[in-house]
């Protein structure tokens, strides 16, 4: 628990990801990741040097998921919770019978979640990409489109006044793992017909081949995002972290061995 939540406090400060009195949004879907992340800030909320606000968000997709057991989880964390029921799945499996389903997909959820979020008056939402998810990303990229791309840290939704932020891009997804067993956290069986049939998954498969002759290879990935740096990836170590003689870049101390 110390050590993965100082690395989303590293995180956080390299990227100023957290202001004073912060509203912040998490959006759970109860897989690992949200489950890990949601976890970890309502820890970090007790000592973190500038105070903020946390809620949690559930879209709930309409394929029969019990979301129950992410209800008692937030209880237990003081955190409030707040499920919105939606029919994005049928739409998009039973009506449309999407042939590519994870792009629409993923925009109605996003449109669900900055709904929920403005109408509760949370301007800030943390979402739970994590280490791999960036080097995937960028690798997607990379092969599928043919550009040097990935989310950024910290993105700011004009249209929507909305600011989402990853706190956990130092985290690995085997210290997820890990995390989420070791704290035996609640995570729900995805239920969407298209898991583990996705180009996401061909990229993981690949990274997997090749880590294989080349073991640093995600390291290198990420390290080439911050240093060339991809826009917004560039690090800014927080003023508080420089005048205690912290390391701010990712090269000076931040672990991502699994």
């Amino acid at each position: 628990m110390q050590r993965l939540m100082g690395l989303v406090r590293r995180c956080a400060d390299d990227y100023r990801m957290i202001a004073p009195n912060d509203k912040i949004a998490v959006g759970v879907s109860g897989g690992k990741d949200s489950l890990a992340l949601l976890t970890l800030l309502a820890a970090l909320r007790e000592y973190y040097p500038q105070p903020f606000e946390l809620t949690a968000i559930t879209i709930d997709m309409g394929l029969g998921m019990d979301f129950s057991p992410i209800a008692a989880l937030c209880e237990k964390l003081n955190v409030p919770f707040t499920q919105v029921k939606t029919e994005i799945g049928p739409i998009i499996f039973d009506y449309r019978k999407e042939k590519n389903p994870c792009s629409m997909c993923a925009k109605m959820r996003r449109g669900a979640l900055n709904k929920a979020l403005t109408e509760q008056g949370f301007s800030k939402v943390a979402l739970g990409h994590h280490y791999d998810d960036a080097v995937e990303t960028f690798l997607m990229s990379l092969i599928f489109e043919g550009r040097l791309s990935c989310f950024q840290p910290v993105t700011y939704l004009d249209r929507m006044g909305v600011t989402q932020i990853r706190p956990m891009l130092y985290l690995t997804e085997g210290m997820v793992r890990r995390f989420a067993a070791e704290q035996q956290l609640p995570v729900i069986e995805n239920r969407c017909p298209a898991d583990k049939n996705t180009k996401r998954q061909e990229i993981k498969e690949l990274i997997a081949a090749l880590s294989k002759t080349y073991p640093d290879l995600k390291e290198r990935v990420f390290g080439a995002m911050q240093r060339l740096p991809l826009p917004e990836w560039g690090v800014r170590p927080h003023p508080r972290r420089k005048a205690n003689g912290e390391a701010g870049d990712r090269e000076q101390g931040i672990e991502n061995r699994e």
